[in-house]
């Protein structure tokens, strides 16, 4: 027989631990404890509470995105300062002219790089220009005898108002034996014979040695380009944009570059 007392205390024990249970459970799902879910993925409580955890934390920020916006941005700006820069180089390039009657000068030079600066040069000498003529950056293998007969110079002139510049083999060489050939014979006005496109990395890189001399600039020009015509022209852009960076590097360069003069010396062109 069973005693009515036993079965109820053992009725309310099991009621006991059935609710013991339960609290256990919901403090452990309030607690974000990890349980097996229904379909056998863990999760905290009842699933809803690590989904408002999650979406406390915010999202990442994306520092490569930020980072490859900001390069983009920089190169697109440089881009078209290029550019731009590129369009006004041309335009002061194509506006440049040759002085009718320029003023005279203490002496002239005339950087190698085509015939009709040569020409140019040899034709100032003979005005009167200047008294003195420097040809730089001639080849060194070319005997005076034919250079001369290139330029198409008299023996009398070619021989007592003509001197010779071998050392030289680009730009930066030609200013730094002109500098030296101006210092040994104090000129103090200079007029520089190039062409139009070369004038302005000429000027630059005379300037920098010669800063007390008053350098005045004949540019020669082959091809008129004030008309607009090079930007159809293939040949004349590629030369623009060649010496545009070419100028753009002597900018650059300029704050690094001292002042020395090399001590090679300028040969008189009847030293042959």
């Amino acid at each position: 027989m069973i005693d009515p007392a036993s079965s109820s205390s053992a009725i309310d024990a099991s009621v006991a631990r059935d609710r013991k249970a339960r609290t256990s459970l919901s403090i452990a799902a309030i607690a974000g404890y990890e349980r097996p879910s229904r379909d056998g993925r863990k999760g905290g409580g009842d699933g809803e509470m690590e989904l408002d955890r999650a979406d406390t934390r915010g999202p990442r920020p994306n520092r490569l995105g930020w980072l490859g916006r900001t390069i983009l941005a920089t190169s697109a700006i440089a881009g078209l300062a290029f550019v731009a820069g590129f369009g006004w180089f041309a335009n002061q390039i194509s506006h440049l002219q040759t002085p009718a009657d320029p003023p005279g000068a203490d002496a002239i030079i005339v950087l190698t790089g085509g015939q009709f600066r040569l020409d140019a040069a040899l034709d100032l000498l003979r005005s009167g220009k200047g008294r003195r003529l420097l040809i730089s950056g001639v080849n060194p293998v070319a005997r005076d005898s034919e250079l001369k007969a290139v330029m198409g110079a008299e023996d009398r002139l070619f021989s007592c108002c003509i001197d010779i510049d071998r050392a030289a083999i680009d730009t930066i060489g030609n200013a730094a034996e002109s500098a030296k050939w101006v210092n040994e014979h104090a000129y103090s006005s200079i007029i520089l014979v190039t062409n139009n496109y070369h004038m302005p990395r000429s000027l630059l890189e005379m300037r920098r040695l010669l800063k007390t001399t008053e350098l005045r600039p004949y540019p020669v020009v082959n091809s008129r380009l004030d008309d607009g015509s090079w930007l159809v022209k293939p040949d004349a852009v590629r030369v623009l944009f060649t010496e545009y960076t070419k100028f753009l590097t002597a900018v650059a360069r300029s704050p690094f570059v001292g002042t020395t003069q090399p001590s090679v010396p300028t040969r008189s062109a009847n030293a042959d």
